[in-house]
Order: structure tokens, then sequence, then C-alpha cells
């Protein structure tokens, strides 16, 4: 039986990629989207051109009872979770810690690390052997503006994925002896979607000069980091984070 892999915020950019690299090494994928439900069927629609099994679930992740649904309709539908990537995530327009709303930090915070959680906590009830389970992954996708803080752009966004790292090692300790892996990646500049969702669309190419290999990093550079901490060659990984910038 295939492994079963939920990605959140899998209908673009490093979840999108993520999702098609894994169905290639076998996964059955639950992608997941908020509100762009063409471009999730589109990557399920891939995944089962190509002979591979996949479905597409709507779920905002910094709802408990939407993330509930999604993980019932995953269960009777794909089967018992083995592998999750906390994907989902949002940034906002640069600004400066004393102009940022409350409005504007509730939503960052709900959404990157909030709903973290509640997809870790809903995955581990499944994965854990202390509540029947077989064991599995869990790959947490943080950022290396974790530790450069993103000062005067998203000190807010940082401060989450700082939240992530904390989440990530805690809780590989918390599950370790009972067969769950947690490890994170922290991408640098990458050539996706969610920079023009923070108002610089031409941030990637903006930044290139600044990273040492002289480029923005893509999609799938982050998917194989992630597949790879989701595999068995990753057996003896867990409560790490892996930088993938480019050498930023």
């Amino acid at each position: 039986m295939n492994p079963t892999l939920l990605i959140t915020g899998g209908s673009r950019g490093i979840g999108a990629a993520t999702a098609l690299l894994a169905a290639q090494r076998g996964y059955a994928v639950a992608v997941n989207y908020t509100r762009h439900a063409e471009a999730a069927n589109e990557v399920v629609r891939q995944i089962r051109a190509s002979g591979g099994h996949a479905i597409a679930v709507q779920a905002d992740v910094a709802e408990e009872a939407q993330v509930l649904a999604m993980f019932e309709t995953i269960d009777a539908q794909l089967g018992r979770l083995t592998a999750l990537v906390n994907n989902a995530g949002v940034v906002d327009v640069a600004a400066r810690v004393d102009e940022m709303s409350v409005a504007r930090l509730k939503r960052m915070f709900d959404i990157n690390v909030l709903g973290s959680f509640l997809c870790a906590r809903e995955a581990v009830k499944r994965m854990s052997t202390r509540h029947g389970g077989l064991g599995g992954a869990i790959v947490n996708v943080s950022s290396v503006a974790a530790r450069l803080g993103g000062a005067g752009q998203y000190v807010d966004y940082a401060a989450s994925k700082g939240a992530i790292d904390t989440l990530t090692v805690g809780l590989a300790k918390e599950v370790a002896l009972e067969g769950i892996r947690v490890n994170a990646v922290r991408p640098g500049i990458i050539e996706t979607e969610i920079h023009a969702s923070g108002g610089q669309p031409e941030r990637a190419q903006q930044m290139a000069p600044m990273v040492p290999m002289q480029r923005a990093g893509s999609a799938l550079e982050v998917a194989q980091a992630i597949v790879w901490l989701l595999s068995a060659q990753a057996s003896y990984t867990t409560g790490s984070l892996l930088d993938v910038t480019g050498g930023r």
C-alpha cells in the first residue's frame, strides 16, 4: 500500500512541486488548498495522468473545524496518514514592526503557526505508535528568515518561522520513540508566487545578487530536500533544520 502524504498549501509553489515529486516516489498525496481550487485540481490531474493517486482537499489550516474535516476526508479516501508537509503559509507587504496592525499579526500567526500546530497534532494522532499508528514523518517548511530576522520587511513572518523551528525541534524530541521523525527545511530566496502576494513580484530576481550562488532557487530544489527528509533515506535524521538557501 502506498504511503499517504498530506501537503498543506499544496496547490502552488513549493507545495505543488513537492506533491508532484512525492507522487513520482510512490506517495498517495492529499493536496490541501484554501482558495485556489483550480490550481489544486491541476496538480491532482497531473499526478493522476502519470499513474499516481491524489485528491484535493479544501481547508483553511487556521480553522480547527476545517482541519479536522480535512483529516477525516483523508482517512476516508486515502487511508491512515504516514507523512505530513506543513507548507501552508503567508507573507504580507513590507513593513516595520511599528507599522504592523493586530489584524496583520493575527493572520500571520494563525496561518503560519497555529495551522502548523493543528496539522501536526492531527498527524501525530494518526502516526504515533502511542496511538496505534505505524510511525511516519513530518516536514515543516520554515524559512531562512527565522535566523536572519526580516528587518524592515517582515519581522512578523520571520518570527512565525522561528516558532516553526522551535516546533520542529521540540516535537521531534517528543515523538522520537513513537516512530515519528520531525524535520524542517528553511528555504532562502525561491522563485515562487509568494513574493507577489507580499507585493514584491520581482523580489527573487532583485535578491539574487545577495546569494553566494548568485541566483534564486527553484521550488523543485526545495521539494527534493523535503522528499528526502520524508524518505527512509533520512531514517536517522530528526529535529534537523535543513537550509536550502544557495549559501545565504
